[in-house]
């Protein structure tokens, strides 16, 4: 990796209004440039799809519960300040995703945009990575979903029309509370609720499948789930999902620091809930299990969210562009393009 000494302003090319307040340390960038792959491979049984992008390594969102703080440690890094502020941008993602859609062993399975980082953390507006590879997607007509807690999509609506048209695209946006005060107290750095919404809203009316993830919710905080549905539904959401909190390795002993500085009144309770919707742990690394619960409290929020989500009429059609999800859109672009389409 390639220490960036005077790297771009993430704060700098965008409104506050949906970036909100920088944090106080200074943002370091290394650039990747000898990456040999960029699609990931998931085999876990607990996630819902098989292929992911991360076009970056850390996340300036600064999430206190973001289940992939650890991965920074195999950089020699930190989990936990470091992960929001020494960031890995892999400048070559573009041209690595082309090299890998023109394998004869790619079938045109759908990736999502990201997993370890969101898609679109600020410096994404300098680096125009996730856009990039889009971009490529989009001439390989290859399925996409997309999870993102960030405005800067609004950006790449062109690209996502294209998709949406001539393969699929389905984005979902990671809201987990609808109170701002809540959500700056566990989300940090990351755009408001409101301003989620807004951008779901403006997605949704450019002919985009939107869908809402109520991810991760925290027993003994999250408690807005048929409001979160509703305003989702009001936005043009068609898609729901909920997802457990999940505190593996050094994640759980951050989140619970953090926790007692910003809401100390209610600490106490939302563990004691964790544990009890946990088997009396913080966490499990049971595949199978890890980003779903046990317990009555569990039992309670998951018939909470399968009630209000069939009631608003949420997942009654697949992700994606109708016209296309039966269909195998995926094709090799050729020099001088098809005759045919």
């Amino acid at each position: 990796m390639r220490f960036v000494a005077n790297p771009p302003n993430p704060w700098l090319s965008h409104s506050v209004e949906w970036i909100g307040e920088p944090p106080a340390a200074k943002i370091e960038v290394y650039e990747e440039t000898e990456t040999r792959s960029i699609i990931s491979r998931n085999d876990s049984p607990d996630v819902a799809f098989d292929y992911s992008i991360n076009c970056y390594r850390g996340c300036i969102h600064g999430c206190t519960y973001c289940f992939s703080r650890p991965t920074h440690e195999y950089l020699d890094f930190g989990a936990v300040t470091d992960f929001e502020r020494k960031i890995v941008v892999k400048v070559r993602a573009a041209e690595l995703l082309r090299k890998e859609l023109m394998k004869p062993s790619w079938k045109g399975e759908q990736i999502v945009f990201s997993f370890t980082s969101d898609p679109y953390i600020p410096l994404e507006a300098n680096y125009k990575l996730t856009r990039a590879c889009l971009e490529v997607c989009a001439d390989f007509r290859n399925p996409v979903g997309i999870v993102t807690k960030s405005a800067l999509i609004r950006r790449d609506i062109d690209v996502l029309q294209k998709l949406s048209r001539e393969a699929s695209v389905g984005v979902y946006f990671s809201i987990p509370f609808a109170d701002y005060d809540i959500a700056r107290a566990v989300e940090p750095f990351a755009p408001s609720p409101n301003a989620r919404f807004a951008a779901m809203k403006e997605l949704a009316g450019a002919g985009i499948q939107v869908g809402i993830g109520i991810a991760p919710t925290i027993p003994g905080l999250s408690s807005d789930i048929p409001e979160l549905l509703h305003r989702a539904k009001d936005c043009g959401a068609t898609k729901a999902f909920i997802n457990m909190l999940r505190l593996p390795g050094s994640v759980a002993t951050y989140f619970e620091k953090r926790l007692r500085e910003k809401l100390p009144t209610k600490a106490e309770r939302i563990l004691s809930r964790i544990r009890d919707a946990r088997g009396g742990k913080l966490n499990s690394s049971v595949f199978g299990e890890r980003m779903r619960g046990q317990g009555q409290y569990w039992d309670a929020q998951e018939k909470l969210f399968q009630v209000y989500s069939k009631r608003l009429g949420f997942n009654e059609r697949r992700v994606g562009s109708e016209s296309h999800h039966d269909l195998n859109t995926f094709r090799r672009p050729t020099a001088q393009g098809s005759l045919f389409g």
